[in-house]
């Protein structure tokens, strides 16, 4: 996720480089040979490209919408994720009994549940494990394709061992139950969010309409200024460039890049609540990044 006060243009522009130099070297060659006769003729009513700008724009309102709202839709699910993990123990704190096994209980969960948020961010971008879950589930004896879901049903068989142990009452069971429902729906919120793809041919047309913009625009434009020619030429196709790069970036948040929902970042939280939860030693928070986002 990137941070409000260390935002790299660097790398914004660095995303977009290639389009702005073809962009750049169109609109000069156009620009200097429209004062050659063959050119000078060629006049493109600039109400074209006024239509041609007016469609992409509502176009690109339209995609930035979308795209934006697929990012919030992480950013809140992962949000509920740190409350519905905090709920977990809370609700094992307060509903096994008092006796020498809660604690090794409590700290099971605790142990497990901050594991599930690693693996989770893990499987999400599709990255190699960390060494958090890997230790982990080799200790279990057991793994799957889908490690958030083995986790899961982990935590339904030990919680369905501990209600019959303690003989916990039916709302206590179903407070319980309940706490992991949410988990398994965020864990396929969020599956859902990565496996549905933004439909290609939309980006297409739309990259496609601000290249047509860029070609026609500078016959359109007042021949008498050259630079102001050339200057517009290059800033109204970038700005739309940028429009649509900044949609793409936000519409699949789970990528592994600088702006995605900072997972990590949240699974370290987690740890650190479940741990302090649970009376167990807490990990050292994450020094402050260097960088201008943090995952």
């Amino acid at each position: 996720m990137l941070l409000k006060k260390r935002i790299s243009v660097v790398y914004f522009l660095n995303l977009i480089k290639w389009d702005i130099m073809a962009i750049v070297i169109y609109s000069v060659l156009v620009g200097m040979l429209d004062h050659n006769s063959f050119f000078r003729d060629m006049v493109i009513p600039v109400s074209i490209s006024a239509l041609i700008g007016t469609l992409l724009s509502l176009l690109l309102a339209f995609r930035t919408g979308q795209s934006y709202e697929r990012w919030w839709e992480a950013r809140v699910v992962w949000g509920a994720i740190v409350n519905d993990s905090r709920t977990l123990i809370r609700q094992l704190i307060q509903f096994i009994p008092a006796g020498e096994e809660k604690a090794a209980h409590i700290e099971r969960f605790a142990i497990r549940q901050a594991t599930w948020c690693y693996a989770l961010a893990e499987g999400l971008r599709r990255v190699s494990p960390s060494a958090i879950t890997d230790n982990y589930i080799n200790e279990l004896g057991t793994d799957s394709e889908n490690r958030p879901n083995l986790l899961l049903t982990r935590h339904a068989e030990d919680l369905a061992a501990l209600s019959a142990q303690y003989k916990l009452d039916a709302n206590k069971q179903v407070q319980l139950d309940n706490t992991i429902v949410k988990l398994t729906d965020a864990m396929g919120k969020c599956e859902r969010i990565k496996n549905t793809i933004f439909p290609r041919s939309y980006s297409v047309m739309i990259h496609f309409m601000i290249y047509v913009l860029m070609t026609i625009l500078p016959f359109g434009l007042d021949d008498n200024h050259f630079l102001i020619e050339i200057a517009v030429s290059i800033m109204i196709p970038s700005l739309f460039i940028a429009i649509e790069r900044t949609a793409i970036l936000m519409q699949d948040p789970f990528e592994n890049k600088p702006t995605d929902t900072p997972m990590s970042t949240l699974s370290a939280t987690i740890e650190r609540n479940l741990m302090e939860m649970a009376n167990l030693p807490i990990p050292h928070k994450p020094t402050e990044p260097d960088t201008f986002y943090i995952m």
